[in-house]
């Protein structure tokens, strides 16, 4: 009888934690964050879609912008129910780019130039990391942009692993046309995206606008769609391939490309080697090659 009420007592013990760690895991699936100037849903499976929600003012980027661009992408980084991220824009453009009413709210205050410039430094240096967040977040990121695309939203689809747009899309780098220099992404990682010195300066200084077909044709998208629905589809679609494979293999290849294209190959190579001495003791690699072999869909556990 005392080794029956023991039974009972450890198979109560277990069923209750079992349902604690359901009602955890159920919990802590439905927290995405809220924001004012994004908005994070989850319409498929593993895969988390981030918008850019001022359509009213065309996506332009306001403080606000800055900020939860750094809040959202750290947490989909840490998020292990996210495997891949989509970008999108709400209404009828991409972005309009930087919120010129706002920054110039930023740029205003005091007289003493030595102290507008540690001041506007240290402004220039949060906005870079708002981008930079895109790039350090180990989730692959496929840009998603609709009609215009103008000046920081070439900064911040710069930073973006995968680029689609609309056969209606249009680019610009606009910031020689407002007086500066642009400084929070474009001039250092879309000569990387291209590989078109020349051309990205001609882009740069003259301010002119480049459409779809040339996009695709210099390699800055991999792939045009008829409309938004389309492409916004045909993003989630990949998002879901993406997401299907081991995210160890995955979110490591992103870690060792971010890498290795700012530096050399032997930097490279020592990198990846590092790398992989530990991620190749994974269960992922085993239950890839048994999936392969079986001709069947290996499916991986949470990171």
């Amino acid at each position: 009888m005392f080794a029956n009420k023991v039974w009972k007592s450890v198979v109560t013990a277990t069923r209750c934690k079992s349902q604690l760690q359901y009602i955890v895991r159920a919990m802590c699936s439905v927290q995405t964050p809220k924001f004012e100037t994004l908005n994070v849903t989850r319409p498929r499976d593993q895969v988390v879609q981030v918008e850019l929600n001022r359509p009213e003012k065309r996506n332009a980027m306001n403080q606000a912008f800055w900020r939860e661009m750094v809040e959202c992408f750290n947490y989909l980084d840490g998020d292990s129910e996210c495997r891949a991220v989509v970008l999108t824009g709400a209404g009828k453009i991409f972005t309009a780019g930087l919120d010129m009413v706002d920054f110039a709210g930023i740029i205003q205050g005091d007289d003493d130039v030595g102290r507008k410039a540690f001041r506007m430094g240290q402004t220039i240096n949060a906005m870079q990391e708002s981008f930079t967040v895109i790039e350090r977040c180990t989730k692959p990121v496929i840009a998603a942009m609709h009609n215009a695309c103008v000046g920081a939203g070439l900064d911040m689809t710069s930073a973006c692993d995968i680029r689609y747009c609309t056969s209606d899309a249009w680019f610009q780098i606009k910031e020689v046309d407002i007086g500066l220099a642009a400084d929070v992404g474009t001039l250092q990682r879309f000569p990387k995206v291209v590989g078109n010195d020349s051309w990205v300066r001609e882009l740069v200084y003259s301010v002119r606008k480049f459409y779809a077909d040339e996009a695709l044709s210099m390699g800055f998208v991999s792939r045009i769609f008829p409309d938004k629905q389309a492409m916004v589809e045909g993003a989630l679609e990949l998002a879901v391939l993406i997401a299907s494979k081991s995210p160890i293999a995955v979110q490591g290849s992103k870690v060792s490309l971010v890498y290795s294209r700012d530096h050399g190959v032997a930097d490279g190579l020592k990198h990846i080697r590092v790398w992989n001495q530990g991620m190749l003791q994974s269960e992922d690699l085993i239950k890839s090659a048994m999936a392969a072999m079986a001709k069947e869909t290996a499916t991986y556990s949470k990171l």
